[in-house]
């Protein structure tokens, strides 16, 4: 939770603060003008330890340039300063539309002849004019026939998918795009040596709109528009943001846009919206990587630069009156109740924006925060936390909590701003602001070595108009607030003027049922391309060569003074270090060990309560934990190098001393009986883990070996603290990764202190997997779309499949350009969710599984069923797709390098698989090899003919269960049976 937490602080949330600086700070931070080899200008900034480069080109267009050798890779980011805020009362969600149109090509990309083929899209265009301003039923319906009829037709001249089909040929990863508010982002992870064919093709792509395929892609966001419908977390979302903006289009324009308004799209309008903003003074480009500055710069120059510049004029948006008084909102859904406080304030560049920040990390820091201590920490909810979000206009400080059993949501809420009372107060010690500092420095320094993480934070300040040089000092900026400063704050701007949103357990009636438009299959012609594409193909880049791991080489090793292993690798980047202490068993050995984990976090010992415990370790800027999976157990600790010594010295006395609480233990029992309730009403969970796991195991799984309610509340807590105190005693090793082995082993070789002699574990339950086929099991839960994952056990593990498998998955199920996705939902639009994978074993002895999943409204179900089997019973085969799958995967290979800690974690992985080197040798290999025989030959061996048995979670009103019974046998399945949970009147309080 801290870490996604401090993630959004340093990248969705703007770091800029207008105010007087000392000259020295000033001087320390000056920003800087060069001219690069070229002649081309730019800025950097002093003490910047990203080493930006900020180019401006001579049509606006802002470059933003940053170096990181990890891989032979750049993250790729390019931003539009426009997203739904700009979006025409009339046709809201437009901006999202637009967004995903640009995937479609150019007059030149996707198109077989492009004069015929626009004959056909003027005439669609035209169409849904008239669809729009038709107000007679039939007549609508009879037009949009129409549509669909020249869409066909129109269909018969364009290439689906071109665009993904070349980036994928680069061996990008990651390609895709998101709208919000004031942004339409695009992205993609390209190998470094590909960077000239990426912007030739990304410079043609925004030089030119053509909304082809519209109506097909226009149904795959009606079903976006229902997988929202089913998220009540967006739901209570959304009305906060309506009672926060009664008349901003933060509050008031939804990104997804309304039904009425996707239901009668209009062309002109979007094509006008392109035009008026996706200009080049209106971009910037983001580009974090394995880059030369001059050459980059002057290849973005020679391709973006041609881009021609236009006024931009944004719109002038409704300003908000403060609020007075407590605004009250309620949704309703199925998932468990919830609630949710926030409080309006000014947005970025503003004082509120450095204030709320850090107000909001002394209340919830993931360790010490008030929110963690006084309310977490000591089960005193279920959870609870918050969040500040800052836009250009405004901003909001969130706050939510779930309730424990028994209590109501006003209880949650009265308890949250309890805390902030305390923040007011200034009920915190003197210490905190410079923890929360250090906080978010130590996190910050992650992020730096992160591509993708630092290219967020560019694109970001970006979007809100940031300076970077205040980016870059705003940790210097927050160390300056004094605690009286804080508290002013505080005092002067959490009054009663919140929205408190309550999402309550019940029918959501304001769901909008989708009809099913009958859609006519278009052509993907994916056995054709276009001109552009033959010619991007011809173009050839500097090879890049893939680099294998040498793991005995790269992964070394020592012994402590007590004969435990210990396997390092150095941290050359910075001062930080991960330590872990390894158990090679689990909750398959003991399945108490992981309550008795989980208990840990609430114990205080004979020296410190649970939470001074919580305050020492937040003093060090050390995090520390205990966790137990079903086959591993971890201790560990990670920070700040310096304090790694404090840090083992506390975590081995929490580790030794830790006192039972019967009182914790009794508020834990219920918060797991209370977390079970509630992740019963996740569909999501029910369909990956209930039933995904009743598919492959029937009753002896994992996940339904648990201890039973009555278990629990038996068991003595002392019998738990003593087993994760008795763990010390076990067969352990140790991973370290961090700078100066000798101090960490010296630090445990002092307080790590184990007995000679370690005890062997336990023998581990075996769970066997059942075969697959002929059944279908059901469960009925209140949504709008149905979720479908089909399952069928394969062979067991095979290393030498490795290669066929990873390729398939690239040809056939998986990404924009595969076969299922092209099929499922580009030509016949039955879903916005639909992929297949041959899915490897985790250990040798495990089987392989064939899986499909279809995300789609409940009237399509049985055409989008049928179309999936067709699929995975013939496999279609077009050789230019398969040609460029192959060169998609060998340079997604070649670009692919594994470093840092991820070495060690790597080769983990591979010596459960039973191989002892880095096999991607041997894959790439055979891949430049392979043919569409080949694939043909383990379609047929591993795909084909396969048994599934079928998952199925949707409302069962809508379900078509005649199309489910040609499947198999439908079993409609309790959810307290899939997990095993005792139903609530059962349980013995």
């Amino acid at each position: 939770m801290k870490h996604l937490k401090v993630l959004l602080l340093l990248t969705v949330v703007a770091f800029f603060y207008n105010c007087k600086t000392e000259k020295s700070t000033e001087l320390a931070y000056a920003v800087e003008s060069h001219n690069d080899a070229n002649g081309i200008s730019y800025e950097t900034v002093g003490n910047d330890p990203t080493g930006l480069r900020l180019y401006t080109l001579d049509n606006g267009l802002k470059v933003y340039l940053s170096k990181n050798n990890d891989e032979p890779k750049i993250q790729t980011y390019i931003a539009v300063r426009a997203g739904s805020n700009y979006d025409p009362k009339e046709s809201t969600g437009l901006a999202h539309y637009l967004e995903h149109m640009v995937f479609k090509g150019t007059s030149k990309i996707g198109t077989l002849d492009w004069e015929k083929e626009k004959q056909h899209l003027d005439q669609i265009s035209i169409l849904y004019e008239q669809h729009r301003a038709e107000n007679n039923p039939a007549k609508k319906l009879e037009l949009y026939k129409k549509i669909d009829e020249v869409s066909l037709e129109a269909s018969k001249y364009s290439v689906a998918n071109e665009y993904d089909k070349m980036t994928s040929s680069l061996g990008a990863t990651g390609t895709n795009a998101h709208t919000w508010f004031e942004e339409t982002v695009y992205k993609n992870k390209i190998p470094a040596n590909e960077l000239g064919k990426w912007l030739a093709l990304e410079k043609e792509r925004f030089g030119e709109l053509v909304l082809r395929l519209f109506h097909t892609e226009l149904e795959a966001v009606f079903e976006e528009f229902n997988r929202g419908q089913d998220n009540d977390g967006r739901k209570r979302y959304a009305a906060m943001l309506r009672g926060l903006f009664p008349n901003h289009p933060y509050g008031q324009q939804s990104t997804i846009g309304i039904a009425e308004h996707l239901k009668n799209p209009s062309l002109v309008d979007i094509n006008n919206y392109f035009n008026k903003y996706y200009v080049p003074n209106n971009m910037a480009m983001v580009l974090v990587g394995d880059l030369d500055f001059d050459e980059t710069i002057n290849k973005v120059n020679e391709t973006f630069g041609k881009l021609k510049k236009k006024e931009v004029i944004h719109p002038t948006l409704p300003k908000e009156e403060p609020i007075t008084s407590p605004v009250i909102n309620e949704v309703f859904g199925p998932t468990a109740e919830s609630i949710s406080i926030a409080f309006r304030s000014q947005g970025v560049n503003t004082e509120d924006q450095k204030l709320m920040t850090l107000a909001d990390m002394i209340l919830a820091n993931g360790n010490a925060g008030l929110i963690d201590l006084n309310l977490n920490q000591k089960q005193i909810v279920q959870r609870a936390g918050c969040s500040p979000t800052f836009l250009n206009d405004y901003g909001y400080h969130s706050f939510s909590g779930s309730p424990k059993e028994g209590q109501s949501l006003d209880e949650v809420k009265d308890l949250l701003l309890a805390q902030i009372e305390k923040l007011k107060k200034g009920e915190f010690e003197d210490w905190m602001i410079d923890a929360v500092v250090n906080d978010l420095k130590l996190s910050q320094t992650q992020q730096y070595e992160n591509s993708t993480a630092l290219a967020s934070m560019y694109y970001n300040a970006f979007i809100h108009h940031e300076d970077w040089a205040n980016k870059v000092k705003f940790l210097d900026d927050l160390k300056k607030i004094s605690k009286q400063e804080l508290v002013d704050f505080a005092n002067r701007f959490y009054k009663d003027n919140y929205v408190v949103t309550y999402k309550r357990q019940g029918e959501d009636k304001s769901i909008v049922k989708v009809a099913n438009p009958g859609i006519t299959p278009v052509h993907v012609n994916r056995d054709k391309s276009s001109q552009y594409m033959q010619d991007f193909n011809k173009i050839q880049s500097e090879p890049l060569q893939p680099k294998f791991v040498d793991y005995k080489k790269e992964i070394k090793a020592s012994k402590l003074d007590n004969g435990i292993e210990v396997s390092y690798i150095e941290n050359e980047l910075n001062d930080l270090f991960d330590l872990n202490i390894i158990f090679d068993m689990g909750s398959d050995n003991d399945k108490k060990l992981g309550i008795a984990v989980g208990y840990m976090e609430y114990l205080g010992t004979d020296k410190y309560t649970a939470e001074e415990i919580k305050k020492e370790f937040y003093k060090l800027g050390i995090d520390y934990y205990v966790n137990s999976g079903a086959e591993k157990s971890y201790v560990g600790l990670n920070g700040l190098k310096e304090n790694l010594p404090k840090g083992l010295e506390l975590l081995e006395h929490v580790w030794s001393n830790a006192i039972p609480n019967q009182e914790a233990y009794d508020s834990y029992v219920d918060q797991i009986i209370k977390g079970r309730q509630n992740g019963k009403t996740q569909k999501g969970n029910i369909l990956y883990g209930g039933l995904m796991n009743y598919g492959k195991y029937g009753e002896n799984s994992r996940l339904r070996n648990i201890m039973q309610v009555n278990e629990l509340k038996s068991i003595n807590p002392q019998q738990l603290v003593d087993m994760v105190k008795d763990l010390k005693n076990y067969k352990q090793r140790i991973f370290y990764y961090g700078k100066d082995i000798d101090a960490a082993l010296t630090a445990l070789n002092t307080n790590h202190i184990v007995p000679s002699e370690l005890k062997n574990y336990s023998e581990p339950m075996v769970y066997n997997e059942k075969e697959t086929g002929g059944n279908v099991y059901f469960v009925d839960f209140d949504m709008v779309q149905s979720e479908m994952l089909f399952l069928a056990k394969g062979e067991p593990f095979k290393a030498e499949n490795m290669a066929a498998s990873t390729l398939f998955n690239t040809y056939f199920g998986g990404g924009l350009s595969s076969i299922v996705f092209q099929e499922i939902r580009e030509s016949k639009s039955l879903a916005y969710s639909a992929w297949s994978s041959y899915s490897n074993a985790s250990k040798k002895d495990d089987s392989n599984y064939v899986m499909a999943y279809i995300g789609t409204q409940a009237n399509k179900m049985p055409q989008a069923v049928e179309a999936m089997m067709e699929l995975m019973t013939n496999m279609p085969e077009a050789e230019e797709q398969f040609n460029a799958a192959k060169e998609a995967t060998l340079k997604k290979l070649a670009a692919q390098r594994i470093t840092k800690s991820n070495i060690f974690w790597n080769y983990e992985r591979l010596q459960k698989l039973g191989i002892d080197n880095d096999n991607r040798e041997e894959m790439y290999n055979t891949i430049k090899d392979m043919t569409m025989e080949d694939l043909r030959n383990f379609f047929n061996t591993n795909i084909k003919g396969e048994n599934y048995n079928v998952m199925v979670i949707g409302n069962k009103n809508d379900i078509d269960f005649n199309s489910l019974n040609k499947l198999g046998k439908v079993q409609e399945m309790d959810v307290d049976y899939l997990f095993n949970y005792e139903k609530p009147e059962d349980i013995k309080l």
